[in-house]
């Protein structure tokens, strides 16, 4: 596992809240990365540790909200908390909804942006975990003939070698022996097992 510090990017166009947020962060030893903008955090380079953001609502042309969405479309669905001078309940609605891990009002507590932050990494390390199970399901499904590939779903729809073999053109024996294999293929010791894999992979964009 990595050593590096999370990383917090703060957005806001607010200088003083800018250097604000970093002090505080550095005092809980996160390392944060401030921006001036939207724009100037998108063109930023990202750096393959747990992570989150803190932007304000309301920027300069582009709108936390709207970054929030450009992140989703990108693939790069990092925790966001949103802080805000003007508030409103639709726009706290529509934040939430998009999976915004706090709203919080300015002026707010340091111990309420550190809980949020802390809540927001560890969304973070469980969507990087996910992801590398993902990638590792998605490895070994690659290695699957295409004829093993074709035995799966018949596999997961509870049907029987002889039932697959009739399915395939092809001899019990034969799928007998391609089941073993795309068991072991797959790194799976029951139909459950399998049945649980194959929903991950489902979930795979």
């Amino acid at each position: 596992m990595s050593t590096e510090r999370p990383i917090v990017y703060i957005i806001d166009d607010d200088v003083s809240v800018r250097a604000a947020l970093r002090r505080l962060l550095l005092s809980v030893n996160l390392d944060p990365r401030p921006f001036a903008s939207a724009q100037e955090f998108m063109s930023a380079g990202f750096s393959d540790v747990p992570s989150c953001i803190i932007s304000d609502v309301r920027l300069p042309e582009i709108s936390g909200l709207d970054l929030q969405e450009q992140l989703k479309r990108s693939h790069l669905d990092l925790p966001v908390i949103f802080i805000t001078g003007f508030a409103d309940i639709p726009m706290t609605v529509q934040a939430m909804k998009a999976g915004a891990v706090e709203f919080l009002s300015k002026p707010f507590r340091d111990q309420d942006i550190v809980d949020a932050v802390n809540r927001a990494i560890e969304k973070d390390r469980s969507i990087r975990a996910h992801r590398r199970d993902l990638t590792v399901l998605q490895q070994r499904y690659n290695t699957l003939t295409a004829r093993e590939k074709a035995v799966l779903p018949l596999l997961l729809d509870g049907r029987l070698n002889k039932q697959i073999a009739a399915e395939l053109g092809t001899s019990e024996k034969t799928i007998k022996r391609d089941r073993g294999q795309l068991m072991k293929k797959m790194n799976a010791t029951s139909i459950a097992d399998l049945v649980k894999m194959a929903n991950k992979l489902e979930q795979s964009p």
